[in-house]
């Protein structure tokens, strides 16, 4: 069920916001210096948890049927079925969040988790709105949302015109965001904001808050190709948007980070993040996801230095 979104915008919301960029980095290093996890003994159960919420992706120029149908395999068995063992892991539990694919690739993703059985269990993202600048016209973004909800995707990875956020063009913003909520339909809306190429703090925020009042259901960093991603101080003042929209609303709102996540160390300090900025139910698929390539290799290789050898 698509919640409900007002119909216009009011500028209040964006009024007085002032952001010290020193304050949010002091208190990013005292969140993870207070929340430190890092051992062997535990970090086992957030390198699974990471593991869970990763939207496994590949989105490269030479991407073909062949490849995408390797990655939902991957998707549906992360880890090696040994590995699991070792773990004391229920079997064909532990799975990824989602794929995510271009446009023309979820068809492919659509077929081959119907084949596995697990449409229902893995969402079938897809990047649109002319990722991933965003710079194309808005009857063309539109109808690119279209395709893939038509195709088979559930969730939406649209990318803001960073344009309007460099002009204060908030209205049209806003105006832009509410057309792709009502073209996603029943399907996830989750606005990428580009925050690298946003300029400030108070851009990243005001454009989070714009977004979520026109009825993003998730947040996202970065399309993974500005030359900033994912940052944890950019992540605190996502997070403190997400927070006031709550404490607004009543209405929670998903977060997920991507670009530039390549350690277990990085995934686990963004769970720290959220889970000291925002509370333990955010750290479940549906309101935290990262957005990642290569990390479910490193976090492979983590678990399998964590878990003991299997008993003769």
């Amino acid at each position: 069920m698509v919640r409900a979104h007002p119909a216009s915008f009011d500028p209040a919301v964006l009024k007085n916001v002032y952001i010290n960029k020193h304050n949010v980095d002091e208190q990013v290093k005292n969140i993870l210096i207070n929340n430190q996890v890092w051992s062997k003994e535990n970090s086992f159960p957030w390198l699974v948890k990471a593991v869970t919420v990763i939207d496994l992706t590949t989105l490269a120029g030479d991407d073909t049927k062949s490849n995408v149908t390797r990655l939902c395999l991957k998707a549906a068995s992360p880890l090696a079925p040994e590995l699991v063992k070792r773990l004391g892991l229920p079997e064909g539990k532990v799975k990824t969040a989602a794929v995510c694919v271009y446009p023309s690739r979820v068809p492919d993703a659509y077929n081959a988790l119907k084949r596995l059985g697990l449409v229902d269990e893995i969402q079938i993202a897809s990047v649109a709105t002319g990722f991933p600048s965003g710079l194309y016209p808005l009857k063309t973004r539109i109808h690119e949302i279209e395709y893939c909800v038509k195709n088979g995707a559930n969730e939406i990875d649209v990318v803001l015109d960073r344009s309007l956020v460099l002009t204060g063009q908030w209205n049209v913003l806003f105006d832009e965001v509410l057309q792709m909520r009502k073209a996603c339909g029943d399907a996830h809306l989750k606005v990428i904001l580009g925050v690298g190429e946003l300029g400030t703090y108070e851009n990243v925020y005001k454009a989070s808050m714009v977004s979520m009042l026109a009825g993003a259901d998730f947040i996202k960093t970065s399309t993974g190709k500005e030359a900033v991603n994912a940052t944890l101080p950019i992540g605190l003042v996502m997070c403190r948007a997400i927070r006031n929209f709550y404490q607004m609303t009543g209405i929670k709102i998903g977060l997920k980070p991507a670009g530039g996540i390549k350690s277990a160390q990085d995934a686990i300090n963004w769970l720290v993040l959220v889970r000291s900025e925002l509370g333990p139910e955010w750290l479940s698929p549906t309101l935290f996801r990262i957005g990642a390539s290569s990390l479910l290799d490193v976090l492979e290789q983590e678990l399998d230095k964590t878990a003991p050898p299997i008993k003769q």
